[in-house]
């Protein structure tokens, strides 16, 4: 289900040319009514629910509407992006509400590497690099008779 603006929350970032979700959108979908100042999804058919605009979001004025087997009617799902983390929240529909945190990346986009000396030997191979590493021969079918 495609994300959504909640009106009475956007104040358009502050009257700025470009929001902060028109940034972050990967599709560019996000689009801001000069005259209102608000945001808005332009094309909902053709959101991706990454919820990289809910995240981005100063005033928490984004939503996505799960779908059904992820977010059952009456629940949500809610991320608030902080300095160093995530945290999500998850209102189920008995009421109950649960939160996990999960921190954001600390290295640069690439740099983490836990296997750079880890060189596979046959790319033709069934085995994986690090079965490789480890001696791990692949068997091959034996005859019957």
């Amino acid at each position: 289900m495609p994300s959504f603006v909640i009106q009475e929350k956007c104040d358009g970032c502050k009257g700025g040319d470009k929001t902060a979700c028109m940034y972050i959108c990967p599709n560019d979908l996000m689009v801001l009514d000069a005259d209102a100042m608000k945001a808005y999804n332009q094309e909902p058919d053709q959101c991706w629910e990454c919820f990289s605009c809910v995240k981005i979001c100063p005033s928490q004025a984004i939503e996505v509407r799960g779908y059904s087997d992820f977010v059952p009617l009456g629940s949500s799902v809610m991320p608030m992006l902080g300095t160093e983390d995530i945290m999500w929240t998850c209102k189920f529909r008995n009421g109950t509400v649960k939160r996990f945190k999960f921190p954001v990346r600390t290295t640069a986009e690439g740099s983490a590497n836990a296997y750079a000396d880890l060189v596979g030997k046959d790319l033709d191979s069934g085995l994986l690099s690090t079965e490789e590493v480890d001696g791990k021969v692949l068997q091959g079918p034996s005859a019957t008779v």
